[in-house]
């Protein structure tokens, strides 16, 4: 299970290179408002699926909103989107309150950046779901927080397959994610969903194919050794590589820039 995810991998679908990081948004030059570029992003969805001989309702679409303005999350609700990611608590905090001013409805919103232990209550609050739980002290805090705001909260383990520093997540084969797999069952706050991870920054299509396969794979053996555990959701897949994931059996692709653009820089 801990082979290296930038290792070569056979392509399972054959006539067909799905973008890479460099021209993964060439799709999408030209195309000027919101709804356009979801109608491109929905029809390469769907093409990936046919190609694999996959339903289109078995990949989900995340739109990642994080460092864009409420404004932009709202225009993505309107054109059909439910479910979004963001990646800080602050960050989602002060859009939350503008959609509420604006009386926007409808918005499914996961943390999908790293989390602090310290600001786990206030995400439990906030957050729909935690698509980033890499510790099991982590899961610890936010089952203690869901258990006082009342709720059960749905999570997801980020799994690090590649050597990139940058990137955070538990090692498949590590002790801690072990550990808490082992007690993810009686934290009864907690529901989990899956899996997810993120590829390595690689021009090269293999490197990202063998990174989802790797995930698929750990996620068939973790689900016979903990059935206990719903390991449904595979979240794999954004703007340079979805159709990789999908291709691969990704069940939720997060796609930020194909949708929204080039984000803001962080302040």
């Amino acid at each position: 299970m801990a082979e290296n995810c930038k290792s070569s991998a056979r392509t399972t679908v054959t006539g067909h290179r799905p973008a890479g990081l460099a021209d993964a948004f060439a799709y999408h030059r030209g195309v000027s408002s919101f709804a356009e570029r979801l109608s491109r992003v929905e029809e390469r969805i769907a093409a990936a699926c046919r190609r694999t001989g996959r339903p289109r309702e078995e990949v989900r679409l995340m739109g990642v909103s994080k460092l864009h303005p409420a404004e932009a999350l709202a225009e993505a609700v309107r054109a059909g989107v439910t479910l979004f990611g963001e990646n800080r608590v602050q960050e989602f905090e002060s859009k939350r309150d503008r959609l509420r001013e604006a009386h926007v409805a409808g918005a499914v919103v996961h943390l999908i950046g790293h989390l602090q232990s310290n600001k786990s209550a206030r995400a439990a609050e906030i957050f729909d779901g935690i698509d980033s739980v890499d510790s099991l002290r982590l899961a610890e805090r936010l089952n203690d927080a869901a258990n006082k705001v009342g709720r059960k909260l749905p999570v997801l383990l980020e799994i690090k397959l590649s050597s990139e520093p940058a990137k955070t997540g538990l090692a498949p084969d590590s002790a801690e994610l072990r550990s808490l797999l082992e007690r993810l069952p009686d934290l009864e706050h907690l529901a989990m969903r899956g899996l997810m991870t993120i590829a390595p920054l690689d021009e090269d299509p293999a490197a990202a194919r063998a990174c989802f396969r790797q995930l698929r794979n750990s996620r068939d053996t973790l689900a016979i050794e903990h059935p206990r555990l719903d390991f449904r959701e595979l979240s794999m897949g954004m703007s340079g590589d979805f159709e990789i994931a999908i291709e691969e059996g990704s069940t939720l692709v997060r796609i930020g820039t194909a949708l929204f653009g080039d984000r803001l820089p962080t302040p």
